[in-house]
């Protein structure tokens, strides 16, 4: 059963299913298994979450919810998970991860880590829109790694989570058969 302090933020299903924009999506929308909480839904919806969160910066709730939904994991779990790197709610993670994933993706394709500043100015000097050359230069240096970085912690961190969430669940619910079966037992 899930607790009150959180079921007051989950939309009822009611609510869901007269919703005139989610109407188009029927039966899809109103499977149980997509807002219940079990080990499954809340461990596959959070790796679904910190997955998207980490590879794209732009639209990740929406990825995440579409693709909570395909794979039947928790849908508020999804949503919530990708928030890890978003720039407006959490701006305190958002650089490390990003820098992060970048010396990472320097590292792993063999480059020399180029400071972000640091551009190509013969290339720069030989266009006339130096503001656009700027900015793309930068994008070129930093887009290969940046790009492999990301990929690369989104599909770690994800198992990882989804291992850490789904074994720590399921010592919890051991510990509590323990405990019931030790007072159980006569004295």
């Amino acid at each position: 059963m899930l607790p009150e302090c959180f079921r007051r933020f989950l939309p009822d299903p009611q609510t869901l299913r007269d919703h005139r924009a989610l109407r188009w999506m029927g039966p899809l929308l109103h499977d149980r298994r997509l807002w219940h909480v079990n080990r499954r839904g809340i461990a596959m919806g959070l790796a679904i979450g910190v997955f998207f969160g980490l590879l794209m910066p732009v639209a990740q709730i929406v990825f995440a919810a579409m693709a909570a939904l395909l794979l039947r994991a928790n849908i508020p779990a999804a949503v919530g998970s990708t928030l890890i790197t978003n720039p407006i709610t959490n701006p305190i993670t958002f650089a490390p991860v990003y820098y992060a994933a970048y010396h990472l993706g320097a590292w792993m394709l063999g480059h020399a880590n180029v400071p972000l500043a640091e551009v190509n100015l013969d290339r720069v000097a030989a266009r006339t829109e130096t503001g656009l050359a700027l900015w793309m230069d930068r994008l070129y240096t930093v887009a290969p790694p940046l790009a492999l970085g990301l990929l690369t912690l989104a599909v770690v961190l994800s198992v990882l989570i989804f291992f850490v969430v789904h074994w720590t669940w399921r010592l919890r619910i051991v510990r509590a058969w323990q405990r019931r079966k030790a007072h159980r037992r006569p004295r």
